[in-house]
């Protein structure tokens, strides 16, 4: 005996409201057998879980194409950080920069090593104090370093501190998209649990196989287990032997 099941997916449940929702013999009173209520409450519930599912497809498909982008802009801004800390560095170490001129960029006077600028924190962090440190010290009368420049270093800074924090609102939008849409799931699953109660109900008096084909018809899904599926399948095969 095959069992009913709500759907999973929301493209199932746009499915499965819209093949009742296009079926006019529901509509005419003659043959109407689902109340005008449950009718009434299908379009609007609908209709919402087309706008969620659509919201946050574009919302999340964005935010997809950010992310490669915010990457790539990372990786530069690494790259113009990085530089200019080795430059820093090396400076200091031939003796052009005093060591004390270190501390004006967050670093120790005996720093021989890159602070961590891999992730998104550190980057930000250690560019911002790289930027400030270098005006600081060329304020003070020191030469300003020039391979990378810190013009160059604070533009590639900024483009993906910009990049990244419209990812993060873009982040922010997909998850409200997504809260929305699982806000809406419990109530297209109970008009979808009432429509089916009252489209069995109507057939309930018919032999197995028509009733479960005209609620098939009105959007109802039916699962076989799956010893009833090799079942089912080898009646299927025998009929067709015989048959022919």
């Amino acid at each position: 005996m095959p069992y009913r099941k709500l759907p999973r997916t929301d493209a199932a449940r746009l499915r499965a409201l819209k093949t009742v929702l296009e079926n006019n013999e529901l509509y005419t009173v003659r043959n109407r057998f689902v109340d005008w209520d449950t009718i009434n409450r299908a379009q609007p519930a609908y209709d919402r879980l087309l706008t969620a599912v659509e919201q946050y497809r574009v919302t999340y498909t964005a935010q997809l194409r950010s992310v490669g982008k915010a990457d790539r802009l990372q990786r530069n801004a690494v790259m113009y950080v990085s530089h200019f800390l080795q430059v820093l560095m090396m400076s200091v170490e031939r003796g052009e920069i005093k060591k004390t001129a270190l501390r004006l960029y967050g670093l120790d006077d005996d720093a021989r090593t890159l602070p961590n600028i891999k992730s998104v924190g550190g980057l930000l962090k250690w560019g911002a104090m790289a930027v400030e440190g270098e005006k600081t010290r060329v304020r003070q009368g020191g030469r300003p370093i020039y391979n990378p420049t810190i013009g160059m270093v604070g533009t590639h800074l900024d483009i993906f501190k910009d990049c990244y924090e419209q990812q993060k609102r873009l982040r922010e939008r997909t998850s409200r998209a997504l809260d929305a849409l699982r806000e809406v799931r419990p109530e297209v699953d109970a008009v979808l649990l009432e429509l089916w109660n009252q489209i069995e109900e109507h057939f309930k008096d018919e032999p197995l196989e028509r009733r479960l084909a005209e609620c098939r018809k009105l959007g109802v899904v039916y699962y076989y287990r799956k010893n009833e599926k090799i079942k089912n399948e080898e009646l299927r095969i025998k009929k067709n032997s015989f048959n022919g």
